[in-house]
């Protein structure tokens, strides 16, 4: 009977702890993210084909003690990956945040939420393909799937970017190498 008591509070326990993580503070700017937050997230792009898959894996977390959200992703098991850190920035009364990548170039940028979607802008630096902007737009669908899509500013003119349609998967995991 012993064992079965120390099993049942252990269980207990784990459930108070992980209901506790997810309500854990968040700033209150960045309380539209938490949705998204503690989830790992695994899309294909809109062009995908079987015989060129491209899949994203997206990690979201609460960071900072809640005064940020971390995003980890990588794209085919590390061909590609990148990590951003959002903050709230007093200054400029908005949402900042910054892109790190594999790929060797940055970006920051700007962040608002409207009516449950996310939209963003930023400036990247050092892109060998000459893109000096993007535009996207984020959301979780009413099904529980999360939808992004993205616009970039090449040569002077914005062309379609990215589309990914992502279900979440807690198996899956943003790989770097």
């Amino acid at each position: 009977m012993k064992i079965l008591s120390r099993i049942l509070l252990l269980v207990v326990g784990f459930a108070v702890d992980g209901l506790a993580a997810e309500q854990a503070s968040l700033d209150e700017h960045l309380e539209p993210f938490r949705p998204f937050l503690g989830k790992t997230w695994k899309g294909h792009f809109k062009n995908s084909t079987p015989e060129k898959p491209q899949v994203d894996v997206s990690r979201w977390e609460r960071a900072l003690n809640g005064k940020a959200v971390r995003i980890l992703h990588s794209v085919n098991d590390g061909v590609y990956g990148g990590e951003s850190i959002i903050v709230w920035d007093e200054k400029k009364k908005s949402l900042v945040y910054y892109y790190f990548t594999t790929a060797g170039f940055y970006t920051s940028g700007t962040m608002t939420f409207n009516e449950g979607k996310f939209t963003s802008h930023e400036v990247v630096t050092g892109s060998a393909e000459g893109v000096t902007e993007v535009k996207a737009t984020g959301e979780v669908r009413a099904d529980g799937t999360m939808h992004s899509k993205s616009e970039y500013l090449k040569e002077g003119k914005w062309v379609p970017g990215h589309e990914v349609n992502y279900k979440e998967d807690p198996k899956a995991e943003a790989v770097f190498r």
